[in-house]
């Protein structure tokens, strides 16, 4: 958490129209059967097999522009309104830093005849007691709540953060839970054998089953920076796909 703070701070601004936040690119993107997406600098995790880019993951003090609300907002709708899509996302880095923003983004968007997917380590929403109740006031928010692996070791392995972070990736879900925020987990799993993704989803069940019930299996994509990456950590996976021969979801 001490470091998504500290990297909330480069790439979170106040101007005169509020807070302002660092995009590195918005986008039409395949996933979801088709949805707009607006991609976040800056993340306080430094996952070993993450797609984003070296520049915009490492570098958030250069990469990428900063952005009102309303700029961000009218992006989004500019692509909806050009490819006829009406599900909206945020990406990329961690979109849950500058909290303001993000509040602010959404309520722009609501009432629009939008969905809106969050896709989101979750540690932010875990450290902040008012994240999920703030989120829960717009229902039109899905949170997508992405695992760094099955367990605290795994978490470790795949990110090089502390393994009790893992316990905050939980708990973000079981607060989303309790205030009826509507989301799921997913969990990259090409570094996990079954049992350990068994294991997963008997904690996930204990939060809540329909966790367990949804749980969503992200696999390798195995872009050629992504591959640097986890040849360099000395990583060994059970699966993965070429860019060009990734499986419908």
């Amino acid at each position: 958490m001490e470091r998504h703070l500290a990297v909330e701070k480069l790439v979170t601004r106040v101007s005169d129209e509020g807070l302002e936040r660092k995009y590195y690119r918005f986008r039409r993107a395949r996933w979801y059967g088709g949805i707009v997406t607006a991609d976040c600098v800056g993340c306080g995790l430094l996952c070993r097999f993450c797609w984003v880019s070296d520049y915009a993951l490492c570098r958030p003090a250069t990469a990428g522009a900063f952005y009102t609300a309303e700029s961000v907002a009218e992006e989004m709708r500019q692509i909806a309104r050009e490819s006829g899509l009406r599900q909206l996302r945020l990406s990329g880095g961690e979109p849950t830093l500058g909290k303001e923003h993000l509040l602010r983004l959404l309520e722009l968007l609501e009432d629009k005849g939008y969905s809106f997917i969050l896709e989101t380590n979750g540690i932010p929403l875990a450290y902040d007691e008012d994240y999920a109740p703030q989120l829960s006031k717009r229902s039109f928010v899905h949170v997508r709540v992405s695992l760094k692996g099955c367990s605290e070791n795994e978490f470790a392995m795949l990110t090089g953060a502390k393994p009790e972070g893992f316990i905050l990736q939980l708990k973000a879900l079981e607060k989303l839970v309790e205030n009826g925020v509507s989301c799921h987990p997913s969990v990259m799993a090409s570094f996990s054998t079954w049992d350990n993704l068994q294991a997963l989803a008997e904690r996930l069940a204990e939060i809540s089953p329909e966790l367990a019930e949804n749980l969503e299996v992200e696999e390798l994509i195995l872009y050629p920076h992504v591959k640097e990456k986890i040849a360099k950590h000395g990583l060994r996976y059970h699966t993965g796909y070429h860019p060009d021969k990734v499986p419908t979801e």
